[in-house]
């Protein structure tokens, strides 16, 4: 019987109304970093036809101006005239930012004499789980479906502003169906949908020509030759280009933006589990950040050790708690170790890794202004060092955990 299964997973370019607002919002927490590494920031953005209204909670030695972030940042993505639906320089800005609660800011405390009170001291500053998925399917231990998608936005965004295919705008969006056989594996490129915004007078026909030669086929290249663990299929792909025929109008132009809407854009496009909460705009007190990122670190690492062919790993916590409120392990089935439980993972986990917020903040070194660069192309799967959280160094810490490290 066949059991092959179809996965599909979606990514935007920088220039989509959400992304827009996610990049605003995390322009501002680096900018308030930079300033003052103990920022304690929550701010998100709304954005609607020339007008963005930023608002939130922030508690700052550092001071920014919200209203040229906004336009800096309008311009780097590239909507610098009316013909593309927005002037940075005309659009309305409105700001309204507060506080943030004493009642939150008491749980997150980061006063301590030793660094082991603070991490004992500072809590979680909210309630939640969080999950972390890996899996070596990809060489960057990223599911395939969401790697790809991710790697087609960006060069669509790269080819752009170059001006490799000419009358691109900045909106976009990418999603690809991938194929898996019956050992869970990819086997085959099914689908690719690219829809972009360009000018007027563009033709379809060349535009999907186009974006086959400057976009598809060397995104396919690098990502299948240089990323796969397996060969994967990809000559017979069905393609679809617009398939409204046209995307003139884009943007907060045409459609309204939001921080924090497109959370599984950002985490595994779809695969795994997520616990709800967004990433920008937050600064790493607030674990629905920092302990996304945690979760995914030790995803990788059990992967990357040779544990798993995949793994979720779900982490929980209470407001003002430091420790977690538990850690669990899933690894589908796909451990490599039969007499290595799930729950002997967890337990080993627990040993090798300190998911304190304040631990993990020190490890994985986030009081950085590092933020803008997570907010387009998703969070995990990055090479880049700035991406602490997809270092593999805990590999060997967790094999001896397990009383493994004589049988690598």
């Amino acid at each position: 019987m066949n059991n092959h299964r179809f996965i599909t997973s979606e990514s935007v370019t920088e220039g989509h109304p959400d992304k827009v607002c996610d990049q605003i919002s995390d322009a501002v927490l680096d900018a308030l970093l930079s300033q003052d590494p103990t920022s304690h920031v929550a701010v998100e953005t709304c954005a609607t036809v020339g007008q963005f209204l930023v608002f939130g909670e922030v508690s700052s030695q550092g001071y920014v101006n919200i209203n040229q972030i906004v336009r800096d940042t309008l311009k780097k993505i590239g909507y610098t005239s009316s013909r593309v639906g927005m002037d940075a320089d005309s659009v309305g800005v409105l700001v309204s930012i507060n506080e943030q609660s004493p009642e939150i800011n008491a749980g997150i405390s980061r006063q301590a004499s030793t660094r082991e009170e603070r991490y004992e001291r500072q809590g979680a500053g909210d309630q939640g789980i969080m999950f972390g998925y890996a899996s070596d399917e990809t060489a960057v231990l990223m599911p395939l479906p969401i790697e790809l998608a991710h790697r087609l936005a960006e060069r669509l965004a790269y080819v752009r502003k170059k001006g490799l295919v000419p009358h691109l705008r900045p909106d976009g969006k990418t999603q690809v169906t991938v194929e898996y056989g019956d050992d869970g594996r990819p086997v085959r490129i099914d689908t690719i949908l690219i829809s972009t915004q360009h000018d007027p007078e563009v033709s379809q026909d060349w535009l999907r020509e186009q974006l086959v030669e400057h976009v598809i086929s060397p995104t396919l290249d690098l990502v299948l030759t240089a990323e796969c663990t397996g060969q994967i299929e990809h000559s017979s792909y069905r393609l679809l280009v617009n398939p409204t025929g046209s995307f003139v109008l884009g943007g907060p132009a045409a459609d309204a933006g939001l921080t924090g809407r497109k959370i599984i854009v950002d985490t595994y496009g779809g695969l795994g589990h997520h616990g709800g909460g967004a990433f920008s705009g937050k600064d790493p007190s607030k674990v629905d950040r920092s302990a996304a990122y945690a979760a995914r670190w030790v995803a990788k690492n059990i992967v990357a050790a040779g544990l798993a062919h995949k793994v979720e790993v779900q982490l929980a916590y209470a407001i003002g708690v430091a420790e977690p409120v538990s850690i669990n392990v899933d690894t589908f089935g796909t451990g490599t170790h039969p007499q290595i439980s799930d729950a002997q993972l967890a337990q080993a986990v627990e040993s090798v890794f300190d998911l304190r917020p304040g631990a993990i903040i020190d490890d994985l070194n986030l009081l950085r202004p590092i933020y803008s660069k997570t907010a387009v192309y998703g969070h995990f799967g990055r090479t880049d060092d700035t991406f602490t959280w997809e270092k593999t160094t805990k590999t060997d810490q967790l094999t001896a955990a397990l009383g493994l490290q004589d049988l690598r």
